[in-house]
């Protein structure tokens, strides 16, 4: 038996092992099968924050506008817009003739409804509300055309737009099925109709012939909720996926998929960052001192060069290159053990303290990094404990609930590419990603930044933000990671995107 062989048997083994495997690869004609580490729990868009919705939702939904692998902002549901009253009102003018997935009619009312729901009880459940802050309110000026009045202008609104909380959803069928039945039964205007929803197993989207922008070329696409990353890429390689979506496949197992002669990887630069955030509320690293000894005594890019083989960059602040915030001049802060130790020293931390790091138990790939940071810790005297969650109890339950160790993982695609995406819901007080830290200061600038349409003067103040989180410590910034997919060769058309929104309308499978 072959290396190649050896590896494929193991992972089938492991496949079988988990009930997740047929006796034999079979596909329905023009099906789709995705693997997806996380069930959102919920389809509402304003519900939700997490890559995974999008993922899927992306669709189901349309918005107003469209931004698409390019990253070029398009018409979406609105086939054109001017700003008018020196950027307070926006005009949009919306295409005619399209109907929900339903029969329902889209039209002004609509999108009324939709802003109106976002920015009113029922958004404020959710964590989208306060990314779309500058909506006033939304008059019907026809049928075909409503006016988006804003408390000030807002350089990324139109980016907004085009995902998440500004899905636009159908009045009459919430109306009439409820607000419970809409999270598990969406209804939108895009190319798939969801037809099935088990929680926790996944999901079966069927093509809309009736979109207005033609029928998608896949008859179906199924989204199998896979969690565990060895058990996705087993099932990649067993021919039961065809595509794995990230953040699910562990870097360490790309040449062994690489070897397969069915299956590519792909990747393509991305905005996700990753970090390790400080608890500044309580224990040790309420101190800035420690924070930063913490900072000096991890070498992140010995990590990056030994675990993440080749597939991410070193940040100094919690953004990538394609965020509009970042200052190409800004460098991390150097490894340097014997500094760490001082700094330790001088805040009177006794060697041995002790430290929890929360993180996602099913990323593996950033286990494998957190054990290196721990390790990195603990020579400068720290004994990390790494303590692993459901993805969705951390993000829901202990994060927002300031229920964290000393540092917690945080991953953010900053899905705008604008660092006001990522900085204000990370550092403004009160936000649900900032459980700790209340800092006036900080959030003037951050308030400051979002009526300003002068592009340089208002990058000139990302930029300040950047340096200002960098030198109070509020996380440890560690890399940027590129988007990596898993997909069959039987799949054609196929186009990563950077912030894995995927619009599957021109993917077929042979």
């Amino acid at each position: 038996m072959t290396k190649k062989q050896g590896m494929r048997s193991a992972l089938m083994a492991l496949a079988l092992a988990g009930g997740l495997m047929a006796t034999a690869p079979a596909h329905a004609e023009g099906t789709l099968t995705v693997s997806s580490p996380q069930d959102p729990g919920s389809w509402d868009p304003v519900d939700t924050f997490l890559v995974n919705w999008s993922s899927v939702a992306t669709n189901i939904y349309d918005g107003l506008t469209y931004r698409g692998p390019d990253t070029k902002l398009v018409p979406g549901l609105a086939t054109s817009w001017e700003e008018l009253d020196n950027g307070t009102r926006i005009r949009f003018h919306l295409r005619e003739g399209v109907t929900f997935q339903n029969g329902e009619a889209f039209n002004a009312d609509a999108v009324k409804f939709t802003f109106d729901r976002l920015m009113g009880d029922e958004g404020k459940k959710g964590p989208q509300r306060s990314n779309y802050a500058a909506i006033k309110s939304v008059e019907v000026i026809d049928e075909n055309t409503v006016d988006m009045n804003l408390t000030q202008p807002d350089p990324v609104l139109l980016t907004k737009l085009a995902g998440y909380g500004a899905m636009i959803v159908p009045p009459k069928y919430i109306a009439e099925k409820g607000e419970d039945f809409f999270n598990a039964h969406p209804i939108g205007t895009g190319p798939f109709k969801m037809v099935s929803y088990e929680p926790k197993v996944g999901v079966t989207l069927e093509a809309y012939a009736g979109h207005w922008g033609g029928a998608p070329k896949l008859s179906m696409v199924k989204y199998r909720f896979i969690s565990e990353p060895s058990t996705a890429v087993a099932e990649l390689q067993a021919g039961n996926v065809d595509l794995v979506i990230p953040p699910t496949i562990p870097i360490g197992m790309i040449p062994t998929i690489q070897e397969d002669e069915n299956i590519d990887v792909v990747s393509t630069v991305s905005p996700t960052v990753y970090a390790l955030r400080f608890n500044t509320g309580n224990g040790i690293t309420a101190d800035e001192k420690v924070r930063k000894a913490m900072i000096y005594g991890v070498d992140r890019q010995a990590i990056i060069d030994s675990i993440l083989g080749g597939q991410a960059a070193p940040i100094a602040s919690f953004q990538g290159d394609l965020s509009f915030g970042i200052d190409p001049e800004m460098k991390p802060l150097p490894y340097d053990p014997t500094k760490a130790k001082a700094l330790l020293k001088e805040a009177g931390v006794a060697p041995g303290a002790k430290i929890q790091i929360d993180i996602r138990g099913n990323d593996a790939t950033f286990n494998e990094v957190v054990q290196a940071v721990a390790s990195y810790l603990q020579i400068i005297g720290l004994n990390a404990t790494i303590k692993p969650y459901e993805t969705n109890v951390l993000l829901n339950d202990i994060i927002p609930a300031g229920k964290t160790g000393a540092m917690f993982q945080q991953s953010w695609g900053g899905w705008t590419l604008d660092y006001d995406n990522t900085a204000y819901f990370m550092y403004h007080t009160g936000e649900k990603w900032n459980p700790y830290d209340s800092d006036p200061d900080l959030d003037k600038l951050l308030e400051s930044q979002r009526a300003i349409t002068d592009r340089a003067k208002r990058e000139e103040i990302l930029q300040s933000i950047a340096h200002y989180t960098a030198d109070r410590a509020l996380e440890m910034p560690l890399y940027n990671l590129n988007a990596i997919f898993g997909v069959s060769k039987r799949v054609k058309g196929f186009v990563p995107v950077p912030d894995s929104r995927l619009r599957l309308t021109e993917v077929s499978v042979d």
